[in-house]
């Protein structure tokens, strides 16, 4: 029996540390400007928004943190180093949202039996102002984003923010026109909502998939079965596991029986290479296995 671990082709980590700092500055300014508007023209639909770019604001930050700690050295205790930060932050991030989506929810409703007049010429100046912010940030993670799915987070809530806030814009335009729609800001405090909620849950889903170890999404669990089964070298093979190390690395691990005679070595570099460059499988650790009877442990 032999047992060999290799990290073929080991994904390259983005390092996206200035457009975190960058995109978190930007928007700290505007969440101070919006809030203050908002609460001046008593408008929800800005005070909405600014809530919401606060939860990017944070999510920002967590994954700008994890990004750090992605790539520190494994320690004693550490032994995978922190890679699983990456998909915890994801999912936190996925969880604050979820909780600012209750509040902006709850206010919106209670809003509905209110008539307030509300400046819409206000609410177009500060919200145009957020869409340029939101769409200058997203570009910032623009070319990060099919590679991490802390980068392609980052890079959606601020996209989905610049279409938002140009909402917000045609609110203060129509306002400004229909001075009676009073209704109309809880209304675009609701579509905000929803929005919101469409992005969150998949990030929710595939953050709480990977930190249960689930295979990855991008991964063709059942291709690699079949591919496995059809080198002439195996006969079979059994706890075959695959689980995302990061949001950017994913490992596997396989017990196989052999069918015949090979060069372990060289059988196991070429299944290696393969999982790598056609299944994105960064680390996979082959256990070789000459004896049926070592089957009878499997899972």
């Amino acid at each position: 029996m032999a047992h060999q671990h290799n990290h073929s082709h080991a994904t390259e980590q983005l390092d996206y540390g200035k457009a975190f700092a960058i995109g978190i500055a930007l928007n700290v300014i505007y969440i101070i400007v919006e809030l203050t508007y908002g609460f001046i023209i008593d408008s929800l639909a800005l005070i909405a928004d600014a809530g919401h770019n606060l939860s990017d604001v944070l999510s920002l930050l967590l994954a700008w943190i994890a990004s750090y700690l992605v790539k520190k050295s494994a320690t004693q205790k550490h032994t995978y180093g922190y890679k699983k930060s990456t998909i915890l932050a994801a999912l936190l991030n996925a969880l604050i949202l979820m909780i600012a989506i209750g509040a902006i929810l709850l206010e919106a409703v209670q809003r509905f039996g209110s008539r307030q007049s509300i400046e819409g010429q206000t609410i177009m100046l500060v919200a145009g102002i957020g869409v340029i912010i939101n769409l200058a940030t997203a570009l910032l993670f623009f070319s990060g984003r099919k590679k991490d799915l802390n980068i392609k987070g980052a890079f959606l809530h601020m996209a989905a923010d610049a279409g938002i806030s140009l909402g917000v814009v045609l609110v203060g335009l129509i306002l400004i026109y229909t001075k009676d729609l009073y209704w109309l800001d809880p209304v675009v405090s609701i579509i905000i909502v929803i929005i919101i909620f469409w992005g969150t849950w998949g990030l929710l889903k595939d953050s709480l998939n990977m930190a249960l170890d689930a295979v990855p999404e991008n991964i063709d669990k059942k291709a690699i079965e079949n591919y496995l089964l059809s080198l002439p070298e195996v006969e079979s093979f059994h706890d075959l596991h695959i689980w995302a190390m990061s949001t950017t690395e994913t490992a596997l691990t396989v017990h196989i029986l052999l069918a015949k005679e090979v060069s372990q070595d060289v059988l196991i570099k070429k299944i290696c290479d393969v999982l790598s460059d056609k299944f994105s499988v960064q680390h996979t650790t082959i256990q070789i296995e000459r004896d049926e009877e070592c089957q009878q442990n499997q899972i």
